[in-house]
């Protein structure tokens, strides 16, 4: 399978049709009045949709034809709920549904064991993600999660993480017309550059931050997160995540020297 190409048994993806936007309104009009041809033409008409946010999973799963699959069904859950006086075009209001559908997916099935509470926290915070987007046509911030459910941020955080999909040590990750380099190549062993008691003491000393600053601290230095990354995660500054990191750091040298 081509790294940009994305090939689904029985589809001929070149020839899907893209519907203009008064055919799709056109289209819509029909389908609430009862026409399920016209339900038909708009599935048909936004496939290459789904085969768009598919891309991204081109190397990370064996069998797109039944992410293929599932993605068609967020299709259909979008086209069931749209409503043209939401004023915004199908695809902004399809494209969540359809990736949410995909991601919920792939967390049930994944290799992976997360505990119950952490995804049955994730399956509380996607549905309400849904009914966010559905009504103000913008995902929610971490901080506008943490409240509704009652938790704190790093909760919703670390339920976020614990849905987003694996990567092999195996994926490739340049290739220049001659051997490849997979992420193993560019993993180091670094297990005897610290005692076991250095380990221990930095452990113990991240135990002890506040949450917000633990939180960015292993956001930072062992899932290797951008500042801004966790900018636009936890809906706060830059200037503030810097700040904070700082922060973490300095405490954990006072309370290891």
């Amino acid at each position: 399978m081509a790294r940009h190409k994305v090939d689904i048994c029985g589809v001929n993806t070149a020839s899907l049709k893209v519907l203009s936007n008064k055919e799709m309104n056109d289209l819509f009009i029909r389908y609430r009045k009862g026409d399920l041809k016209a339900k038909e033409e708009l599935i048909n008409g936004n496939l290459k949709l789904v085969l768009s946010i598919l891309k991204k999973y081109n190397n990370r799963v064996d069998n797109l034809d039944d992410l293929f699959q599932v993605g068609c069904i967020g299709l259909i859950k979008a086209i069931n709920n749209f409503d043209l006086n939401f004023d915004v075009k199908f695809s902004t209001y399809a494209v969540p549904m359809i990736l949410g559908e995909v991601k919920r997916h792939l967390r049930d099935y994944n290799s992976v064991r997360v505990a119950r509470s952490i995804k049955d926290l994730a399956y509380k915070i996607s549905k309400y993600k849904e009914e966010y987007i559905n009504e103000y046509n913008r995902e929610p911030k971490v901080s506008e999660i943490a409240t509704y459910l009652g938790i704190d941020e790093y909760e919703v955080a670390l339920a976020i993480d614990s849905t987003k999909d694996t990567i092999s040590m195996f994926e490739p990750i340049y290739n220049d017309g001659g051997d490849q380099i997979y992420l193993c190549d560019q993993l180091s062993d670094k297990s005897d550059e610290y005692s076991l008691a250095d380990k221990i003491s930095v452990n113990d000393a991240i135990k002890k931050l506040k949450d917000k600053e633990r939180y960015i601290i292993n956001a930072r230095y062992i899932y290797g997160k951008t500042q801004m990354e966790l900018s636009n995660e936890l809906g706060i500054s830059q200037a503030q995540i810097s700040r904070l990191e700082k922060s973490g750091l300095d405490n954990i040298k006072k309370m290891i020297l």
